[in-house]
């Protein structure tokens, strides 16, 4: 039996009864049809799940009463954070909601020399909303109750990692490999991917500076909608909660 969940930016406790924003009614009555006395999960991002019991069907949105407070155990031990070169069209979607769904916990988009996108003013507001909307989605399918922060852009020359031991960028030649990393008993990475075409040696020198290290993840060269999906899988297999 499938688990509804739906994310609302407002904050829950048992017992409270609420009329669901008018975006969180339409998909919760238009696209999943539910009905009067049906029962699904509200999560807002602090951890817990809300049952939810559908009291009405009014104008202004679906009543609900929330009925319980359960704790979403399924956070990762590694806290990784992915500094993703932004990517052209959908790939920037693609590289934030499987992220997400492998248990990454925080993203900073960055623009590094090849980076073709520019974001900035009111289209950068749009695209890093739109980013978060990903996200907060990708938690509704994949059980997640703590929802990754998405930062805004950020150039590459502004990174500073300095002091924290668990920093690498992708780069095929490295001398580490996931294998031999040793991991912060803190479990925070962070993890900076390249554009399309890669980080140029410019970016490097910036990297590391910056305290990153260079990481290896096999022979081959990783698209960027690829690399960190790949390595944040490897990480969970080694070190992770696979």
């Amino acid at each position: 039996m499938r688990t509804i969940r739906s994310f609302i930016e407002m904050p829950l406790q048992p017992e409270c009864e609420l009329v669901l924003p008018e975006m969180v009614s339409n998909h919760v009555i238009r696209v999943l049809r539910l009905e009067i006395d049906d029962v699904f999960n509200l999560f807002n991002g602090d951890g817990y799940d809300y049952p939810c019991h559908i009291l009405s069907l009014e104008k202004r949105g679906a009543r609900v009463r929330v009925l319980d407070k359960i704790a979403v155990l399924n956070e990762s031990p590694l806290r990784i954070h992915l500094y993703q070169s932004i990517a052209r069209g959908e790939k920037m979607d693609w590289i934030l909601q499987k992220s997400t769904e492998l248990g990454v916990a925080e993203f900073t988009p960055i623009v590094s020399d090849r980076t073709e996108v520019k974001l900035d003013g009111e289209r950068g507001d749009k695209k890093l909303a739109h980013w978060q909307g990903v996200v907060r989605s990708a938690c509704e399918q994949s059980g997640r109750a703590m929802v990754p922060m998405v930062n805004p852009p950020i150039a590459i020359h502004r990174i500073d990692a300095r002091g924290i031991a668990g920093a690498y960028y992708l780069q095929p030649d490295a001398a580490d490999d996931i294998a031999g990393l040793g991991i912060p008993d803190d479990g925070n990475l962070i993890l900076a991917i390249g554009p399309e075409g890669g980080f140029t040696e410019r970016d490097i020198h910036l990297l590391h500076t910056a305290g990153f290290k260079g990481l290896r993840i096999g022979p081959r060269i990783l698209r960027t909608e690829t690399a960190g999906i790949a390595v944040t899988a490897a990480l969970q297999s080694h070190y992770g909660d696979w």
